[in-house]
């Protein structure tokens, strides 16, 4: 992989010039008409940038090669990163409705409707065709911390445009209220959009197992290999960038291990074809037998001594 041109840096260095540009022009806009729809718009644009450039640094790092210090390489640092950036989305959602709630109370107006509606018109724009870039990428290198900016920038596109339904009842009703009100349910959709970036991240970093479909077929590979007697103990992870498997499979018990090499390298091959676009590193263990149910005893001993020994 290139680390200087790769996909993924160069997505977050698109949506970090583009989110600086919306800033600048949501803000202005924002400030000077009195909006809080489009002053709450700004304000997430400027957290979209500072998102986007931190992405960019937990991409970069998450590239690296394993090293002495870090054996398995730093790939959950996309995790942490995606953890980071739903936080953030939350907090700027819980913001926009404190400053709604706020508007509504103090019945404040808002001017420049026209300004404003030609601004966030040009935004909607610009956010659509940025959200199907960052798709794109997300698509093709399936990463967490793209994956996250892209739907980050979605919602965005949403609330671009449920501010410009606002501006535009506002010019037509003088009902102010009509722009708080549209601020605080942007914010509560921004809260909402936060959970699934969160919850993937931290899933990452509990180790979670693939989804039940990627199990089954990596089960199904090494199960239908002919000189595969059987297989237990799968386990499987990804930090984002790699995708972890160990298992034991069962062979001959007079087989070569030279043999038992060859038929791990080509379960192994046809694992990694299942995605392409992550690293793997996959662990197998060769066994003479099916010896689950005594590692199982091995590990979980301890444990049910101790409770047996609680019930006496």
């Amino acid at each position: 992989m290139n680390e200087q041109n790769s996909p993924q840096k160069q997505a977050t260095i698109v949506s970090s010039s583009v989110a600086m540009f919306l800033v600048i022009l949501k803000l202005i806009i924002g400030i000077l008409s009195g909006s809080i729809a489009v002053l709450a718009s700004a304000i997430d644009s400027i957290l979209d940038m500072a998102v986007s450039v931190f992405n960019y640094f937990a991409i970069k790092k998450a590239e690296e090669n394993p090293s002495e210090e870090y054996q398995y390489g730093k790939g959950k640092i996309q995790a942490i990163a995606a953890v980071i950036e739903g936080t953030i989305i939350s907090i700027s959602g819980v913001f926009i409705i404190y400053v709604g709630v706020n508007k509504l109370l103090e019945e404040s107006q808002t001017t420049l409707l026209i300004p404003s509606i030609i601004a966030m018109s040009i935004s909607i724009v610009i956010t659509y065709f940025l959200v199907q870039y960052l798709s794109k990428v997300a698509n093709e290198t399936d990463n967490l911390v793209i994956k996250a900016d892209a739907l980050h920038y979605k919602t965005d596109l949403w609330s671009n445009a449920a501010v410009l339904v606002a501006l535009v009842l506002v010019y037509f009703t003088k009902l102010d209220w009509i722009d708080a009100l549209f601020g605080i349910g942007i914010g509560i959709y921004i809260i909402y959009s936060s959970y699934e970036i969160i919850v993937e991240g931290i899933g990452i970093l509990l180790d979670r197992a693939f989804d039940t479909e990627m199990v089954r077929k990596i089960g199904e590979i090494i199960s239908t290999h002919p000189e595969v007697t059987s297989y237990h103990w799968l386990r499987t992870r990804t930090d984002g960038t790699t995708n972890f498997v160990e298992f034991h499979m069962v062979l001959r018990p007079n087989m070569l291990l030279l043999e038992a090499h060859r038929i791990a390298d080509e379960v192994e091959d046809e694992i990694r074809t299942l995605d392409r676009r992550k690293r793997w590193l996959i662990t197998p263990h060769f066994d003479p037998y099916d010896d689950e149910a005594v590692n199982e005893v091995m590990i979980h001993g301890k444990k049910l001594g101790k409770l047996i020994e609680k019930d006496d």
